[in-house]
């Protein structure tokens, strides 16, 4: 490059660098939403939910003002084989290894717009064949024709960004990939929560069947019985072809209850990443597990601060925000520096030369005029994206406060189903236990049998169910609460408001 041609290419640098310390980026700044004032997530302040019962699930949870979230919350159930699920689901989930790669997609966005901050330089090197018309003056001071031209030349172009344009863009992009980052949070927890309430309805599954089996052990029992006594003809064959009747339906709900366990267990497969032919999901059972005692009871503004939906709706307005600036700046003049030095000769051997060489700088200015109104119109869809990305935020943040709030009120609900439920299983096993011994000494009827039987499976399976509840709404509740995922290490370290500056 020339002497001429680097001192020109200096001034224009320095002209640029000053111009963009001193330049603004038009549009709005974008300001982070306030929490809501509200003082508290329910009504009215929670209290200790126990169902008062020996049973797994039935013990006192106490909610604790302040208390943080670990990341790996599940494992306050207890279970080292659920906490071996969830660790291979982050693991192996494809829909968590999908967020990672748009995560990384979204942050190679940024560096690459980034890259518009800089001067874009670039080499040619052309070889032309070309023949001048004899009434032109010859291009060679030979007057050869044809002849061969080899130009080589570097090639440097900046695009000054005076009005912030490009800022904009970055900090836009920047934005989305924040809101990258969290939806990637979000599906994590999210997959945590599934794979621990799919365990426990598993569990719940597991030990429902296991007392339908015990009832069908009974009845076939009781059939026997009835058998005997209807060849000594103390009862009516219509009694035992009843008891045969209602065995058998108690048998038809196995395989029913089986499949459903069989279908919830294919489920946490595909959560874990395999497929239903790999390795068995592990039996669990409600035992298995231990309900967490000490529960969190959050601020309305460590909520905002920890729902990764919440802060990725957060990001995707920010980015809507940097978009108007984008299109503000579209309508304002761009500016373009350029510069070029090379060489150019008949032959390859002669580049370089003396007497070869040439350089240009040049300045560009263009101001849009008219494009029929597209520029305006694009701005004003810029503004009405903004307004929906706060609409959306709003609705996020309302359905985040809803989400711990039904949590909450489920969890002070369900210890006392809980207590009832086990109390009237409690109740109705005794009814059957003392209408079969009447049975047998003839105090009472078949059918008196039959609906205690009824009675005692349908409070079974009521309990079981309410058993899985309190377990399953606990995880729900830190679900709901943001997972922990600023506990994370990795997390922990990622950039939490990106800079817009190259």
């Amino acid at each position: 490059m020339s002497t001429r041609a680097r001192r020109l290419l200096a001034v224009a640098t320095a002209s640029i660098a000053s111009t963009l310390l001193a330049g603004c980026a038009v549009g709005p700044n974008f300001a982070r939403p306030t929490a809501p004032a509200t003082p508290r997530l329910t009504p009215a302040a929670p209290a200790t939910a126990d169902a008062r019962t020996a049973l797994p699930g039935g013990g006192a949870q106490h909610w604790v003002a302040g208390m943080d979230i670990a990341a790996d919350w599940w494992t306050r159930f207890g279970s080292s084989a659920l906490d071996a699920l969830v660790a291979e689901s982050l693991r192996n989930n494809p829909n968590v290894q999908a967020a990672q790669a748009s995560l990384r997609a979204a942050r190679e966005d940024v560096s690459a717009q980034r890259g518009a901050f800089w001067p874009q330089v670039s080499a040619d090197l052309n070889t032309a064949r070309q023949k001048t018309a004899p009434v032109l003056s010859p291009a060679l001071n030979s007057g050869a024709s044809p002849y061969s031209l080899q130009t080589v030349q570097v090639l440097v172009s900046y695009p000054l960004d005076v009005f912030g344009g490009n800022r904009r863009q970055v900090e836009s992009l920047a934005a989305q990939a924040e809101s990258a980052r969290f939806q990637l949070e979000s599906a994590r927890t999210a997959l945590a929560a599934n794979v621990v309430q799919g365990v426990v309805q598993a569990a719940s599954m597991h030990d429902q069947l296991a007392a339908l089996q015990r009832n069908v052990a009974l009845q076939q029992e009781q059939l026997a019985i009835m058998r005997k006594q209807a060849a000594l003809g103390d009862i009516a064959q219509a009694a035992v072809i009843a008891q045969e009747a209602a065995l058998a339906q108690a048998q038809a709900q196995v395989p029913a209850l089986q499949k459903q366990l069989a279908q919830q267990n294919d489920a946490l497969a595909a959560l874990v990443g395999r497929l239903p032919a790999d390795a068995p999901i592990p039996a669990f059972t409600l035992a298995d597990l231990h309900l967490p005692d000490e529960i969190p009871l959050q601020l309305p503004a460590q909520l905002v601060e920890q729902r990764p939906d919440v802060r990725a709706a957060e990001a995707q307005m920010h980015a809507a925000s940097a978009q108007v600036g984008v299109a503000i700046a579209n309508r304002l003049p761009q500016i373009t520096l350029t510069a070029s030095d090379g060489s150019s000769a008949t032959r390859f051997a002669d580049l370089f030369a003396s007497k070869t060489g040439f350089f240009g700088v040049a300045a560009d200015i263009a101001q849009p005029l008219f494009q029929g109104g597209a520029l305006l119109h694009k701005q004003r869809a810029a503004q009405a994206n903004l307004d929906a990305a706060r609409a959306q935020y709003r609705a996020t943040v309302i359905a985040a406060f809803q989400n711990v709030a039904d949590s909450m009120q489920a969890l002070q609900l369900d210890a006392e189903g809980l207590r009832t439920s086990a109390l009237a299983e409690t109740r109705t096993r005794e009814g059957l236990d003392i209408a079969r011994a009447q049975l047998q000494i003839g105090d009472v009827s078949y059918l008196s049998v039959l609906v205690a039987e009824q009675q005692y499976q349908q409070a079974v399976g009521s309990r079981a169910q309410a058993q899985a509840n309190r377990f399953a709404d606990t995880a729900a509740l830190f679900l709901a609460l943001g997972g922990g995922w600023w506990n994370d290490g990795a997390a922990a370290a990622a950039p939490k408001h990106p800079s817009a500056q190259p």
